[in-house]
């Protein structure tokens, strides 16, 4: 057996028996488990062939975890905030529409069913929620996230060339980031973590980040994919207008340097791609020009049918309303949401965005309290939290992600960052009155 194959099975018995004392390891080990697939991995294949599923199994012990050890969590202002109980409203009108929708046909025969993968990312999501509750869970959850990327850009970059797909690298980490623009959309929502991991450590934090952030920008790259650059230029201006004033000449000399890293990675390929986006109809390419075509179908579609089309149900229609593209994607998280879900699910969605947002602010807002090097920590988590969800949602313009799983999870780090905050104001003082959640 190969020493990375020890590994894994050494850390997934840690993280799963760890799990029944310390339910925050399951967490850690379930989000590692969920970014690197190592069932995919050569070394991790022989444990794939015993039947071991690595992620049901850090689910299931993190569940046993949280019962067994249920009297020493905290839950801050309540156990159910108003974010989470939207995002139950929103499981539960995707199985309403799943119930009187027709039935959905070929896609999803092999993989779950977009109602079925969603109900597993809800659980998972509310018991992140309810386990990473202290700025030092969220700090060991950020750590997880460093070297995942670490570990995925070294994949990347070890990648030969000649098993690039039309020039893009394809197949890299878990089942969500098989396609290139959705592991580069997940790449470049992580440059935010990473840099503020690098600007909270010491000199050994900071080697390690500045490596990850290396190996995660060129993996980025190699990806090719315009929708990753356009979450990268939002990235940056939210970068700009975010950026906590005690570091933002830092952060601003880490964006001039990211830009200057990423010309000189650059090749003609990802250049010619990057110029290629346009609204000029007559300079577009054929990708670009399709999710046009694409959209405005989908906009067809959401007119027609404004109650929704059901989950999953978006490959079996768009070819009634655009023939040639008949089994294509959105191309769009936004209108897919839209289309299949209808008035009420784009509506839902949306509004998650906005308590997530409201979430991030009210934590802003009441830092006052706190020690400054508290705080400080606070805001930290709170900009890297903000810029990572801008780069994501804004990757989500331009790729389909409505259910894909490292979505959810960043939209719902508000909550963990909210309940760290309440739970830390409860100790220094019980009777403290807590600002209301949006």
């Amino acid at each position: 057996m190969s020493i990375k194959g020890l590994m894994l099975i050494g850390t997934f018995l840690f993280c799963a028996v760890g799990a029944l004392f310390l339910p925050y390891l399951g967490i850690y080990g379930y989000i590692a488990d969920y970014c690197i697939s190592p069932s995919r991995q050569w070394w991790g294949l022989p444990f794939s062939a015993m039947g071991i599923r690595f992620s049901f199994t850090l689910a299931l012990a993190t569940f046993a975890g949280i019962v067994l050890q249920r009297h020493n969590l905290k839950f801050g202002e309540k156990v159910i905030y108003n974010q989470e109980t939207t995002l139950l409203i929103f499981l539960g009108l995707i199985w309403i529409l799943f119930a009187i929708s027709v039935d959905t046909i070929g896609r999803y025969s092999s993989i779950d069913h977009p109602s079925l993968k969603v109900t597993k990312i809800v659980i998972f999501s509310l018991m992140m929620t309810h386990v990473i509750t202290d700025i030092r869970k969220l700090n060991g959850l950020f750590w997880v996230f460093v070297f995942v990327s670490l570990i995925l850009g070294i994949k990347a970059w070890e990648t030969p060339y000649n098993n690039f797909l039309r020039g893009r690298l394809e197949g890299i980490g878990g089942a969500d980031f098989a396609e290139a623009n959705f592991f580069a959309a997940f790449m470049a929502s992580m440059l935010p973590i990473i840099g503020v991991q690098f600007l909270r450590s010491g000199w050994y934090g900071k080697i390690l980040c500045l490596i990850s952030g290396v190996f995660t920008a060129n993996a980025v790259i190699l990806c090719r994919s315009r929708g990753a650059f356009l979450g990268l230029a939002f990235g940056v201006i939210a970068a700009g207008l975010f950026a906590p004033e005690k570091h933002r000449k830092t952060i601003f000399i880490f964006i001039f340097i990211g830009l200057l890293g990423t010309v000189y990675l650059s090749d003609s390929f990802f250049t010619d791609r990057i110029l290629s986006i346009t609204v000029n109809q007559e300079e577009m390419d054929t990708s670009s020009s399709s999710r046009i075509q694409l959209w405005k179908a989908g906009a067809k579609i959401f007119i027609a049918h404004p109650m929704g089309i059901g989950p999953g149900n978006w490959y079996q229609t768009i070819g009634r309303y655009l023939p040639e593209y008949a089994g294509k994607d959105s191309h769009n998280t936004y209108i897919k949401c839209a289309v299949e879900l209808g008035v009420f699910g784009i509506s839902l969605f949306m509004f998650l965005l906005y308590q997530a947002y409201s979430n991030l602010r009210s934590v802003y807002k009441s830092l006052d309290v706190l020690p400054p090097e508290e705080a400080d920590d606070f805001i930290q988590y709170y900009f890297a939290i903000t810029v990572s969800l801008v780069v994501l949602l804004a990757c989500a313009m331009t790729i389909t992600m409505i259910y894909t799983e490292i979505v959810w999870i960043l939209l719902m780090l508000p909550v963990c960052l909210k309940r760290a905050l309440d739970n830390r104001l409860l100790e220094m003082d019980p009777n403290t009155k807590l600002e209301t959640e949006p």
